[in-house]
């Protein structure tokens, strides 16, 4: 009997791990498939696709097949729209096992972007240009749209590119036949436009846009060395998480071959180095890789990178995660429907239209530019990028009883333009804080005071500075050295330097201002758009902070700033406000 129960509570037992091994299993993988939230807002359309006719005839062109896409939900004639064919041409190069009609969100945003016309500024900073300042020195993006898209689509019969390289072959046959049936249906069009009394134009297109996503990608830079295509047929490719040093996964020995090939004849397209390149083969093509960033499992950051394929002066690769207007990481498929990068991307491509002649900048560096300026932000990737101060930048006061911060003003300081001076004239009386924790409810000219030994816990705390007021124009902070009621002990003092630290505030993603939804309503403020992070050395040897605001609002604005012990963490460090004012 006793043998007996000690051997069921054992099965039990036994029964009862498995149980919760299988338990713990079942919720794994369920948390494992379970998609991950990205943020990401759904696009959505009013789709019609349609065909164009193959003339002339060949095998790819049998067996694949192109599209011409159309916005709105009303019926048209096919025919009819064909004829009327004016804008620029851009086509889309699905991935491995994707469909022609994956085109809908990027086509569907260009044609509401071109009709409502470019982005209202941000509150971002601009990423600035490396390239040379001669042709870019009076060139800005254009603030009005010259061109609308259009968007074309092959079908590649949904077949799976990544396993063979003769597969990526047949589709770089075909997108090359396709680039140029689409440039002599710009042709035909004209044609039986002048056939019908219509005034005969002779701005055709000489180039089409390339956009592909995953394998179509890199199938677009092996149709743009492609031994058959026209004389600058393409002289811009954006990409959308495509691998371009190798394949993802090398099944067959044919897909590392074909990728060598093509890497190899795009390194010798642009010469051997970066100086060779404005004389070479590919001297007026531009490349831009997009990533999708943590979330793409498929295509990582490494593989999208153009590094030792493209001069950094005739492209670049940008992460979703760090893109003006979208700031997120998304999936491999998901890249082609998220909204926010769908419009970024839209507005983007329209800005390379120049409005006088109404075609793509023949200029590279003017369309690297524009996709630098409108594409890749200014924000750092991490904090360890934050500059110091170098000792430049630093000011010293004479030793005077009576002196105070607006001399600091009227003597100019080097970190900030000559422009945003402030005298002290603007500035009202000084405030004294005596709380660690402060919130700036306007721009009310007031410097406030904080004192790093009291408030700091003896110099143990970081000052962590949180605003969505500009850098400079807005905002100012310095370090002080202690003040002393003896004239002696203040000369001595004053031999340290005050120094100014705004420059090392760092900007983070922030959109623009919400629309007012009905006067006097608090929903014109922008969220924060920068943060200052002092630790307890660099503080050092001060004894105040001051955080002067700007005398006369020009903007919305807020701020707050704490000093208190450092987790390492930012989000644990900081509390934003947004506080309304009125414009002045």
């Amino acid at each position: 009997m006793g043998g007996g129960g000690g051997g069921f509570r054992g099965s039990c037992r036994v029964g009862a791990v498995l149980l919760f091994s299988a338990w713990v299993a079942v919720a794994a993988l369920s948390r494992l498939l379970r998609p991950v939230p990205n943020g990401c807002v759904m696009t959505y359309m009013y789709p019609a696709y349609i065909p164009i006719a193959a003339t002339p005839r060949n095998i790819s062109s049998d067996r694949y097949g192109l599209f011409l896409y159309h916005e709105g939900w009303k019926q048209i004639d096919f025919a009819k729209h064909i004829r009327g064919l004016r804008g620029v041409p851009v086509l889309f190069i699905p991935g491995n096992g994707g469909s022609y009609k994956q085109v809908r969100s990027l086509a569907a945003e260009s044609f509401r972007a071109y009709q409502n016309g470019p982005l209202e500024p941000t509150f971002y900073r601009e990423a600035s240009s490396t390239l040379p300042a001669d042709e870019l020195k009076d060139f800005s993006i254009p603030s009005r749209y010259g061109r609308m898209l259009d968007w074309f689509a092959v079908d590649l019969e949904g077949e799976h590119s990544a396993m063979d390289g003769r597969i990526l072959e047949e589709h770089t046959e075909y997108v090359v036949y396709a680039i140029h049936r689409i440039l002599d249906q710009y042709k035909e069009s004209q044609l039986e436009r002048s056939k019908g009394g219509a005034k005969s134009s002779h701005d055709l297109p000489s180039s089409v846009i390339l956009v592909g996503h995953s394998m179509g990608g890199f199938v677009a830079r092996a149709a743009v060395v492609h031994p058959n295509l026209r004389k600058s047929a393409v002289e811009t490719i954006l990409t959308l998480s495509s691998p371009h040093q190798y394949p993802p996964i090398a099944l067959q020995p044919s897909l590392g071959h074909f990728f060598s090939h093509v890497n190899e004849e795009w390194r010798k397209g642009y010469g051997t180095g970066v100086s060779h390149a404005s004389n070479s083969k590919l001297s007026n093509v531009v490349v831009v890789s997009v990533s999708g960033g943590i979330h793409d499992y498929q295509i990582r950051s490494r593989l999208a990178s153009l590094d030792g394929i493209v001069p950094s002066t005739h492209g670049f690769m940008v992460g979703s995660s760090s893109m003006k207007n979208v700031w997120l990481s998304m999936e491999h498929q998901s890249i082609l429907w998220c909204n926010q990068l769908a419009v970024q991307v839209a507005h983007t491509l329209l800005s390379i239209v120049d409005p006088v002649d109404r075609h793509p900048f023949s200029s590279t560096q003017k369309r690297v530019f524009v996709f630098t300026k409108m594409l890749q932000s200014a924000v750092p990737q991490s904090l360890s990028s934050m500059a110091h101060v170098p000792a430049s930048l630093s000011q010293t006061l004479p030793a005077n009883g009576n002196q105070n911060a607006g001399e600091l003003h009227k003597k100019g300081s080097l970190s900030c333009p000559p422009s945003t001076q402030w005298t002290s004239d603007g500035l009202e009386k000084d405030l004294y804080i005596l709380s660690n924790s402060v919130t700036v409810l306007a721009m009310d000219g007031r410097r406030r005071w904080l004192d790093i030994k009291k408030l700091g816990s003896n110099g143990r705390r970081h000052f962590v500075f949180v605003t969505n007021l500009a850098p400079c124009s807005g905002v100012r902070i310095h370090l002080w050295p202690e003040k002393h009621h003896s004239p002696v002990l203040n000369e001595l003092s004053a031999s340290k330097k005050i120094v100014e630290v705004t420059s090392k505030m760092v900007q983070i993603p922030a959109g623009p201002a919400p629309k007012q939804v009905e006067p006097g309503s608090q929903t014109e403020q922008p969220p924060p758009s920068a943060f200052l992070l002092l630790s307890p050395e660099e503080m050092s040897g001060f004894s105040f902070i001051t955080v002067s605001v700007a005398p006369r609002p020009t903007f919305v604005n807020c701020g707050a700033f704490r000093l208190l012990p450092w987790h390492g963490i930012l989000y644990l460090a900081y509390t934003s406000f947004q506080i309304y004012t009125q414009r002045l």
